[in-house]
């Protein structure tokens, strides 16, 4: 539903916001146990994920930097973060979103993702508001990722991993 006056908000799917960034479906985890759901938005359990991370081979992002091709940009807080993960993500949580926004790059579109999709819309809205004009809130969220079978990592972070480059 819509209401008068008030824009429809830009939203991807996650299977389009994963071939954006290059990133590619799996079968699993890498862990051998089944994709678990995360955590809801409020910190409750939705479900029970799996341990382990993915092959070190399997953040087919890394390194991708480029003018023009999106970045993935993570608004949950850390510890949800270490707990699933799209690789080659960045980590701006919702609670220092404000005072690290903009080291973004404005070059870049921005996909913003969240556990279900409530936290990523405030914030994509907010970014619009606030001049950027390439951001789209990833429907769904991690929640929706883990469902597609899109690749993801799990438990603690590699050196330098959830940080802009």
């Amino acid at each position: 539903m819509t209401f008068p006056g008030r824009p429809q908000l830009p939203t991807i799917d996650v299977r389009e916001a994963a071939a954006a960034a290059g990133r590619r479906g799996i079968s699993g985890d890498g862990s051998g146990g089944a994709v678990g759901v995360v955590g809801s938005d409020d910190g409750s359990d939705a479900g029970t994920g799996s341990g382990g991370t993915a092959g070190a081979g399997s953040d087919v992002a890394a390194g991708v930097d480029g003018a023009g091709t999106p970045l993935l940009v993570d608004v949950r807080e850390r510890g949800e973060f270490i707990q699933v993960r799209a690789p080659g993500a960045v980590l701006y949580p919702t609670s220092s979103f404000l005072l690290r926004f903009e080291e973004l790059p404005r070059d870049r579109p921005l996909h913003v993702i969240c556990n279900s999709g409530s936290r990523s819309a405030g914030v994509t809205a907010w970014l619009l508001r606030n001049g950027r004009t390439d951001v789209h809130n990833v429907a769904g969220g991690m929640v929706a990722w883990v469902r597609a079978g899109l690749e993801t990592r799990r438990g603690p972070l590699a050196p330098g991993e959830g940080d802009l480059a």
